[in-house]
């Protein structure tokens, strides 16, 4: 029983396999930025009156949205996580991300009031 995919845990019977990890969905080859719909809104249901900047429309890999939100966020000075294939930052940026996407070739679109 020394296959590389198995973990042994403590049994006197098999070895469990071990889980793949998820493999990426393949995206589009490289959209360029200013072929994107980029949607950026403001969200405050569902977050105990706390205002989110929410932006979607992104199409890149996981790695790169990760990257991407990192720089906004050091930009903004706030904080913000990945959701699924969304971008979400604490406060109400949206002026100031319509502003640094357009600076990255991006063509952002507000959404709601």
């Amino acid at each position: 029983m020394s296959d590389e995919k198995t973990k042994l845990v403590y049994s006197t019977d098999k070895a469990i396999p071990r889980k793949e990890k998820p493999v990426e969905k393949a995206l589009p080859s490289s959209v360029r930025p200013s072929q994107q719909k980029v949607t950026v809104r403001l969200e405050r249901k569902g977050r105990g009156g706390k205002s989110v900047t929410v932006i979607e429309g992104l199409q890149m890999p996981q790695k790169e949205r990760e990257a991407l939100l990192k720089q906004l966020k050091a930009e903004l000075g706030t904080g913000g996580t990945v959701k699924d294939t969304t971008l979400e930052i604490q406060g109400a940026h949206c002026d100031a991300l319509m502003a640094s996407l357009e600076k990255m070739g991006y063509t952002p679109k507000r959404s709601g009031s």
